[in-house]
């Protein structure tokens, strides 16, 4: 009758652990682009983000785009 229950307790305990555990927590974001005289558009994105433990992780994308000149 232990058996049985085994899988039982280890699939509730997997479930309960994801629920607690939660997701990551965006804390701020911010966007900004830029054109200069040329037409290079250079965009900036930066994400700061909690996670469930505790710990604060910081995200940074740059993209910079040229025109084709004809």
């Amino acid at each position: 009758m232990k058996t049985a229950k085994l899988p039982l307790v280890v699939l509730s305990a997997f479930i309960i652990s994801i629920v607690a555990g939660g997701c990551d927590r965006t804390v701020s974001k911010k966007e900004s682009t830029s054109v200069s005289n040329d037409g290079t558009v250079k965009s900036k994105e930066t994400t700061v983000t909690e996670k469930s433990d505790g710990t604060v992780v910081k995200k940074e994308e740059t993209e910079k785009t040229t025109p084709v000149k004809p």
